[in-house]
């Protein structure tokens, strides 16, 4: 065989072996970046179930607490607001950076941006979230548990190169474990970091969602925790559609209402220079409505546990509707004013309230004046699903989450179709989430 010939075989050969040995250390490389995504996937589903578990059984223990002081004596009304709000502003001051908490726009900013997430903002918002709702402050743990949540995915991120690609997929991943630990659903853990964080699916998303939300769900059956509210729903009936509808149509006025007063109050206390202003006129505010509607103290989970066991022994008297009409006007103003005047939260709790407030109070009016006989308690779950689709346009995330607090999938159907109604209403009438809003998008 002639030597060019050899020499040509030779080259070949050569050739055919650098191409497997590359495309071996491709295989590896992949391999190696898959098992890292897994392993940190895991840790950050348990560090975010973790803090969001022991976040909420904090909140409930000291906010039950306190609450019981309150209605002993009436004077920590005016204690309790001024007290958080104070120690609240002081600790951002000295321990935190002088640095104001934006809520989820915080995670909108880093999932976009080349910005991270600083580590500090995992004790700001436990700490400020936690010291907002026992003293009273109108909002919840939900939104200081979703930026916590997503800062540990961003700390993650920036440990090792292998991440860099992967910023946004880790920071839903601590989101949706944050979430599932907080409602019990990893569903809508996975939906939320869909819908409103990602926007997205990726590989890289399914999977670090997936084993996030399956650590922090397996992390919640260890420790046996029960649904937020012990409900029993029998069934529901074809005749109640126009009204569920109705209930759609109103939750997505109420949420709108929600909205506004959010960004009203946050735009017209952003004008006060002096902070402890801010305090005071928050405070005498909240002091005030809290008297006058107990309800409204804190997430106000307390008043929607008790409403669902009363709900069908309740004749709806003139008393109790300008009772309920009151709440529903006042439970959004408390709530802007007590994010307004530097409080932690968002309007995941106050969206629930309101939809069981709403829901009661159509459910009412229908049985008392047109002898309808539709059952209260769906009333209260489908308009707390509908308040929530509405108030942060995702309304997969407001289906399974409600589901989830309540164990039960027995109104999966009427709760999609009025969680659609509510949405598009909400859209209609004005097109942004305290989310989404940004004043430049207004000229």
């Amino acid at each position: 065989m002639p030597n060019f010939v050899k020499s040509q075989i030779k080259s070949g050969d050569t050739k055919s072996l650098l191409m497997n040995k590359t495309a071996q250390i491709k295989k590896n490389h992949q391999f190696i970046k898959f098992r890292k995504l897994v392993i940190v996937s895991i840790l950050i589903g348990f560090l975010s179930a973790f803090l969001g578990i022991s976040l909420k059984k904090i909140t409930e223990y000291y906010e039950e607490i306190f609450f019981h002081e309150v209605s002993v004596n009436p004077i920590f009304y005016i204690i309790f607001p001024v007290f958080g709000l104070s120690v609240i502003y002081f600790l951002r001051q000295y321990l935190f950076k002088k640095k104001e908490n934006k809520g989820i726009k915080e995670v909108f900013e880093s999932t976009k941006t080349t910005k991270n997430l600083p580590s500090y903002k995992i004790p700001s918002h436990f700490i400020n979230g936690l010291l907002t709702v026992i003293f009273g402050g109108s909002t919840g743990i939900e939104v200081s548990t979703v930026v916590a949540t997503a800062t540990i995915g961003s700390v993650a991120h920036e440990k090792e190169n292998v991440f860099r690609q992967y910023k946004t997929e880790l920071i839903c991943a601590g989101v949706a474990a944050g979430v599932t630990a907080l409602f019990s659903s990893p569903i809508a853990g996975i939906l939320f970091a869909l819908e409103v964080i990602s926007r997205k699916v990726t590989r890289a998303f399914i999977i670090s969602n997936v084993i996030a939300v399956s650590i922090a769900f397996g992390l919640l059956t260890i420790l046996k925790e029960e649904p937020l509210f012990a409900v029993s729903i029998a069934t529901w009936h074809l005749k109640a559609i126009p009204y569920f509808i109705l209930l759609g149509i109103l939750a997505g006025i109420n949420s709108v209402y929600l909205t506004r007063c959010v960004l009203f109050f946050k735009s017209q206390f952003g004008k006060i220079d002096t902070h402890y202003y801010k305090i005071l006129i928050g405070s005498a505010v909240l002091s005030i409505s809290l008297f006058t509607f107990p309800q409204l103290y804190g997430e106000g989970y307390h008043a929607i546990k008790g409403i669902f066991g009363s709900s069908s022994q309740l004749p709806l008297t003139i008393t109790l509707a300008l009772t309920f009409i009151g709440i529903l006007i006042l439970k959004p103003i408390v709530t802007s004013i007590t994010l307004a005047s530097g409080g932690d939260g968002g309007v995941f709790a106050p969206s629930l309230f309101i939809g069981a407030f709403l829901g009661l109070l159509l459910a009412s009016i229908l049985n008392t004046f047109f002898h309808v006989n539709v059952i209260p308690v769906n009333f209260m779950i489908i308009g707390m699903a509908a308040v929530l689709s509405a108030s942060i346009h995702a309304p997969f995330t407001a289906i399974f989450l409600v589901c989830g607090l309540t164990n039960d999938y027995t109104l999966f159907f009427p709760i999609l179709v009025v969680c659609l109604i509510s949405k598009y209403t909400a859209k209609t009438i004005y097109p942004y989430t305290v989310y989404s809003y940004s004043p430049s998008l207004i000229k």
